[in-house]
């Protein structure tokens, strides 16, 4: 077994548009709003931090992806760890990493994290505002949970740990009777094809 680390690079999809923000936080949101409107917070403090390289860009365009792969992969990383959300069936910036699979480039290694979390406004000082509620509707949710994540699994660019498709759960323990789903997530995976799943929490 190698000694080397595997460098892997979490990768935030809030770099683009979408409706849903544009209705919470006002037309055009992206995590680049917040970027900008930072202030330093003590004397020698650098707020805000703008992007040099890429400028400020915009998930959504293949070159953007593609230069961030190069860039990545110039500085030693492996692969990029692309976050993604589901909510009970409802996904919220999916596009990027569903871009990537279809369009199959940038060629570069990813994997995928579920950020299972409820979305509140705690970032925006409304700790206390739900925007949508992470729920746990049962079996059926987890299938098409699954099934929605096949083609990325299935795609030869996400990385493997003994030939299992790298997933990563941000809070597995919060997932009702989680043991359980985890087992039909292996059982569906080893009946793709994909001879199970390599699960990190």
């Amino acid at each position: 077994m190698s000694s080397t680390p595997r460098l892997i690079a979490f990768y935030l999809p809030q770099f683009h548009p979408i409706p849903e923000n544009d209705s919470w936080w006002g037309k055009g949101f992206t995590e680049w709003t917040n970027v900008a409107k930072a202030k330093p917070l003590y004397p020698g403090h650098y707020q805000p931090r703008l992007p040099a390289d890429l400028g400020f860009y915009d998930l959504r365009v293949p070159e953007t992806r593609q230069q961030q792969a190069d860039m990545a992969r110039e500085y030693g990383l492996e692969a990029f760890c692309y976050y993604h959300y589901w909510f009970g069936g409802k996904q919220l910036l999916e596009r990027p990493l569903e871009d990537v699979v279809r369009l199959g480039e940038p060629d570069f290694g990813f994997c995928v994290c579920w950020a299972n979390q409820t979305w509140t406004g705690i970032w925006h000082g409304s700790p206390n505002k739900i925007l949508i509620e992470q729920t746990y509707p049962g079996d059926d949710d987890h299938r098409a949970h699954f099934e929605s994540l096949l083609p990325a699994f299935s795609d030869k660019r996400h990385i493997r740990v003994d030939g299992k498709p790298v997933f990563i759960i941000y809070r597995p323990m919060e997932i009702p009777d989680v043991h359980k789903t985890l087992d039909l997530w292996r059982d569906m995976a080893i009946k793709a094809g994909l001879g199970g799943l390599h699960l990190i929490g």
